[in-house]
């Protein structure tokens, strides 16, 4: 009896078999040839994914912090590297090289060709890690108005406190502006300038310092301008005990009931239904006189009325004589001498 191995049927089974394995490897081969290769994801940069990209204008400076992210030159990679206060860095395989002054593409440019005489055709990208050589301008009713440099992430709130913190004549605002190379502001309402060129945006104080707004503490980027507008005021003169400018805080307006509080109240010898509002329309001179009756307010019996920000709330004594225009403009003159409360 033949062997197994010696029979024909076996035999003629060995080429089929061959055949079928070959084409298998062959088409395992083809696979893997043609996959795409999967490139190593770089780290993102804590910076770069809150603030968006880094304009391609970004000049970098003394003590900035940059990183390399890439799969080549592992020796470079991933790791951050402060600029010197002469602009210099000092990259392994590299060696040192002037980077102050170039933006973020020149750098890469400037690395890449260096690393060509060891690496065929390298592709490291480069990242701001920290800014640390980037003004940013606080302006305004701060204790310390002028020019920051940027350390590393900051925010709004801490931005404001290294300026000295606000002053008691700071408004119920601050102003933002933003170069949109920068992207637009992360607030609601903000909105882009006439010249295109500047993103402006607006907080509440009152809501930022209370955290009824969390995301209005915004973090602040290179360049960026703080500005926090002096207070508006509202004044009260007349027969009152305490006649004063009184200042319009966390809010654009105050009642006339809130003012008269402001004011310590009424003298008894004031002739509280003839008093007026003396204020400016746009465009108009003089000041439109607006009767108001604050018997009545106090009483319940009329509603209150809103003052606005310049407004001149006048109570008169009982044994006034007042003639038109000529009190108007008595009453005006008052204003300059008159002292600012705050509430």
């Amino acid at each position: 009896m033949p062997s197994l191995h010696t029979s024909p049927r076996y035999q003629a089974s060995v080429p089929i078999r061959r055949w079928v394995w070959t084409s298998i490897l062959l088409v395992s081969a083809l696979f893997v040839s043609f996959a795409p290769a999967q490139q190593p994801s770089a780290p993102a940069n804590p910076l770069t994914a809150s603030a968006g990209l880094v304009p391609s204008t970004y000049v970098l400076g003394p003590e900035d912090v940059v990183q390399f992210y890439g799969v080549d030159a592992e020796e470079i990679v991933n790791r951050p590297y402060r600029i010197g206060p002469d602009g210099q860095i000092s990259l392994p395989l590299v060696g040192r090289l002037q980077v102050g002054g170039l933006t973020v593409r020149e750098l890469e440019e400037a690395v890449n060709g260096r690393l060509k005489s060891i690496i065929r055709d390298p592709r490291l990208v480069a990242h701001i890690f920290e800014f640390h050589s980037q003004p940013i301008s606080v302006v305004g009713a701060v204790n310390q108005s002028g020019t920051q440099q940027l350390q590393g992430r900051r925010s709004l709130l801490e931005m404001i406190s290294q300026a000295g913190g606000l002053r008691q004549d700071a408004g119920y605002s601050i102003r933002i502006t933003r170069r949109i190379e920068w992207g637009d502001l992360p607030l609601p309402g903000a909105r882009v300038d006439a010249t295109g060129k500047f993103s402006v945006g607006e907080v509440y104080i009152k809501e930022l310092i209370s955290a009824q707004r969390p995301a209005d503490n915004i973090q602040i980027l290179p360049d960026d301008v703080i500005t926090v507008p002096k207070a508006e005021l509202v004044y009260v003169l007349g027969d009152v005990r305490r006649s004063g400018g009184y200042v319009l805080a966390e809010r654009q307006t105050m009642s006339v009931v809130e003012a008269v509080a402001m004011a310590e109240g009424l003298e008894r010898s004031a002739k509280a239904s003839n008093s007026r509002i003396l204020r400016v329309i746009p465009g108009q001179t003089p000041r439109r006189e607006i009767p108001i009756d604050i018997k009545a307010i106090l009483a319940g019996k009329a509603e209150d009325v809103s003052l606005q920000p310049g407004d001149i709330l006048f109570v008169p004594s009982s044994v006034s004589k007042m003639i038109g225009m000529r009190t108007s403009e008595a009453i005006i003159q008052a204003v300059t001498g008159i002292a600012i409360w705050r509430r």
